[in-house]
């Protein structure tokens, strides 16, 4: 195109028509007038989504074909290639581990729990709707799965689904600014709202302003009404730090997530809600506290000392 007074003026139009939806997306929420268009985005673009999930492996492994093929059959050209397959091999089998170890610890989470759970897989981060701390997921409406459903991992707290396709799904990440869950705090049952703050920790707000808490405390999921959009529970986190104002109607608390939001793989949706809420059932072990080491110092007089009630001869 080129560059004249009416494409700049056009330019500046879809801009302006750009930010309007935006600013109606955001101020809508949930009920945002633009949420059929982001469905309709993701059952169009989830396959392709998937798609290039899956074929990574295959153009890697095609690349190198390409690369050791030819009429190259001396020493070195075979070296390259037994190496290279070798490579391939070991980084596929320790992928492979890893994700059974992520998958095992997940089962075993749901399963404390009594979480009735959908795995699957992460297969794109971000979303085309905004700027959120979002997933998509390879699951969809063809397997059961609902907006407002919990999803978790072998270490807590996820976050929710909040767009589904026929084959993928989008969750919104605890971490994510516009997201709240109720939470309640180990033994004390003290209540409060989660927000997320995106790479810091989690903000807290106990309802109970006087309420006593203490660092290392840790939190999980209070449940919502049915179930939806979050089943009770699930581990949030640890307190680690308290603010120290007094005096207002709330306690603001600051929680380390139990999960790691740069890295995650395996998840799993929550599709069956447990029968009876599993307190704090599904929270990980307590570390054993480390014995601080005493060190006793004895101090023998030598030959030499003079002794009690007698002067040092000079």
């Amino acid at each position: 195109m080129r560059d004249t007074r009416e494409s700049r003026l056009l330019l500046v139009l879809l801009i302006a028509i750009a930010f309007a939806l935006i600013t109606v997306d955001i101020r809508g929420g949930e009920d945002s007038p633009v949420d059929g268009a982001r469905q309709a985005a993701a059952a169009a673009f989830g396959p392709i989504e998937n798609g290039v999930s899956s074929a990574v492996d295959p153009v890697g492994d095609a690349v190198s074909a390409v690369r050791d093929s030819g009429e190259r059959h001396d020493r070195l050209a075979l070296l390259e290639k037994e190496n290279a397959a070798l490579k391939a091999k070991l980084g596929s089998d320790d992928r492979n581990a890893s994700r059974l170890k992520q998958l095992d610890k997940m089962l075993k989470t749901a399963g404390t729990g009594q979480y009735g759970i959908k795995g699957a897989e992460v297969i794109a981060i971000g979303a085309a709707q905004g700027f959120s701390w979002t997933v998509t997921i390879d699951v969809g409406a063809n397997d059961g799965i609902k907006r407002d459903m919990t999803v978790l991992n072998g270490d807590g707290l996820v976050g929710r689904i909040t767009t589904v396709g026929p084959n993928t799904a989008t969750v919104l990440l605890a971490n994510d600014p516009d997201f709240t869950v109720g939470t309640r705090m180990e033994s004390t049952d003290e209540l409060g709202f989660a927000s997320g703050q995106g790479d810091r920790p989690l903000r807290v707000e106990l309802l109970n302003g006087k309420a006593e808490v203490k660092k290392g405390d840790r939190l999980v999921t209070f449940g919502s009404q049915a179930d939806r959009p979050f089943v009770p529970g699930v581990p949030v986190g640890v307190v680690s730090r308290v603010d120290p104002s007094g005096g207002d109607l709330t306690r603001t608390l600051f929680v380390t997530p139990y999960v790691s939001f740069t890295k995650l793989d395996i998840v799993g949706v929550v599709v069956q809600a447990p029968t009876k809420d599993p307190r704090d059932t599904v929270l990980p072990t307590k570390p054993k506290p480390v014995p601080t080491p005493t060190v006793t110092i004895t101090i023998t007089p030598s030959a030499n000392a003079p002794l009690d009630g007698e002067d040092q001869q000079q």
